[in-house]
Order: structure tokens, then C-alpha cells, then sequence
């Protein structure tokens, strides 16, 4: 039995360390925000599974909304934030979509440039600055490469879980290391909204719009949210009210450059 047990605590060993060389391998500095990142996917692949994901997305949120001439703002606000900003010099093929969804209030951007904003955050908004504020914090997430990030992440802890569960007999230890891990991505998470906020202040500048209107879009955000929001620490986007501190920080930072 101890021998047994000795075999599964180097194989266990094995798959772990297998996990942290895969991931550490695969460090490079990303070109176009200067920070160091673990990516596994190339550009292509990011707008490969983008484009393969894109209709799924849509269609869990009631497909596109049918009115073009809304559909029409969002691809000219969206194509003016990348025309003027870092976003066009990248390889992504940037896509902006109205969701006909009236019920959740969401944004978001997959792999390699597909943006999505549902009409029930879309109606929400007071200006096309706001419009922008929001397609600008989505273009800084496929800049940031943060998807491809998390998933280099995710195959990281999914690699010390099976390692731990192989190597030891001990429940209790297994769902500690799960919790851990999630804990891990769920910080990285906030750090990339944070980071989309910068970035989409940025672009906003870039493209004469008032990137104060981002404040506004937190207060919407904030007000759909209610008093019943979940605490910071256990969601990956941090609270509207620190994303504002942030943004004000942005906007010092951007305006004197």
C-alpha cells in the first residue's frame, strides 16, 4: 500500500510540474500594452474561436437586435475607437453586434474581436460617449489578450487539480486546492477590468469622445446592479465605485500625455 501511494504521489508530482514548465514556457511580453502575459494561443487562434463562438453567444441572448439604424451606431462608434487607436495595428477583426436582449444589462468581447452589447444596456445609455466608454473597456479586453490569458490560466490549475487529486488520498486537500485556483482566476479577472477600463479611457481620448461619460456608464452599472450586489472580492468585476476611482485615475493620466 505504501508503494502504491508513493506511485501516485510522483505521478501526481509529475503532472504539476508538467503544468507550472507548460505554463511558464509560454511567457511573452504582449506588443501592444507592454505587459508580461502567459499566452498558449496565437492571434489566429484567438480569432478563430471567436468567430466559432460568436453565433452561440448571440444566440443566448435572443440573437441580433433587429433595428439596423442602432446597429449602425454601435459599428460606428466601434470602428471609430479602432481606427484611431492601437486596435489597428493589431491582426483582430474587429466585430461590433447589438444583442436583442432586454433584460440583461451586458457587454462583452470574445477572443480575436468580437464585441457584443445587449440592447438592454444599449437603451441604458445617455450618449454616444457612454457607447463608446463601453465598446472601448470591450476592445482593451481583446487587446489585453485577456481571454487567451485566462484560458493559459485555467489549463494551469486544471493541471495542479489533477495533480493534487492523482497524488493524494486526502479529500479535504483536493477541494482546498480547488479553491485556491479559483481564487487565483478570480483576481486576475478584476485586474483585466481594470486594465480594459484604462485602456478604453485611452481610446476614448484617442477618438475625441469624453471619457468622463465612462464614470456615467459605472452609475448605470451600479444603479442595474441594486443594493443587493454581490461583495468585490467574490466576483470577478470589481465594485462600479473602485472602477471609478480608477477611471478618474486614467483620465489624469491620459489627458496630460
Amino acid at each position: 500500500m505504501l508503494g502504491k501511494n508513493r506511485v501516485r504521489l510522483f505521478i501526481g508530482i509529475a503532472i504539476v510540474l508538467f503544468a507550472i514548465i507548460k505554463y511558464c514556457a509560454s511567457s511573452e511580453t504582449n506588443p501592444y500594452t507592454g505587459k508580461k502575459q502567459h499566452i498558449s494561443l496565437s492571434p489566429e487562434e484567438e480569432i478563430a474561436i471567436g468567430l466559432q463562438s460568436a453565433p452561440q453567444m448571440a444566440q443566448q441572448h435572443g440573437g441580433l437586435h433587429p433595428e439596423n439604424k442602432y446597429q449602425l451606431l454601435v459599428d460606428q462608434v466601434g470602428g471609430k475607437l479602432v481606427k484611431n487607436s492601437i486596435a489597428a495595428e493589431t491582426p483582430y477583426q474587429f466585430e461590433f453586434h447589438l444583442l436583442a436582449d432586454e433584460n440583461v444589462i451586458n457587454a462583452f468581447a470574445l477572443p480575436g474581436g468580437q464585441v457584443f452589447i445587449t440592447y438592454a444596456l444599449f437603451s441604458q445609455l445617455q450618449n454616444e460617449d457612454q457607447l463608446a466608454g463601453v465598446l472601448g473597456h470591450e476592445i482593451g479586453h481583446v487587446i489585453g489578450r485577456h481571454s487567451a490569458d485566462r484560458i493559459s490560466k485555467q489549463g494551469l490549475t486544471q493541471g495542479l487539480l489533477s495533480g493534487v487529486a492523482v497524488g493524494s488520498d486526502s479529500q479535504a486537500t483536493t477541494q482546498m486546492a480547488a479553491v485556491i485556483a479559483n481564487v487565483v482566476n478570480m483576481k486576475y479577472g478584476r485586474d483585466d477590468e481594470l486594465e480594459s477600463d484604462d485602456l478604453g479611457v485611452k481610446f476614448m481620448i484617442e477618438s475625441g469622445y469624453n471619457p468622463e461619460e465612462m464614470i456615467g456608464v459605472m452609475e448605470i452599472l451600479k444603479q442595474a446592479a441594486g443594493p443587493n450586489r454581490t461583495p468585490e472580492f467574490q466576483s470577478t468585476h470589481p465594485d462600479p465605485e473602485n472602477r471609478i476611482e480608477k477611471i478618474e485615475e486614467a483620465i489624469d493620466k491620459y489627458k496630460t500625455l
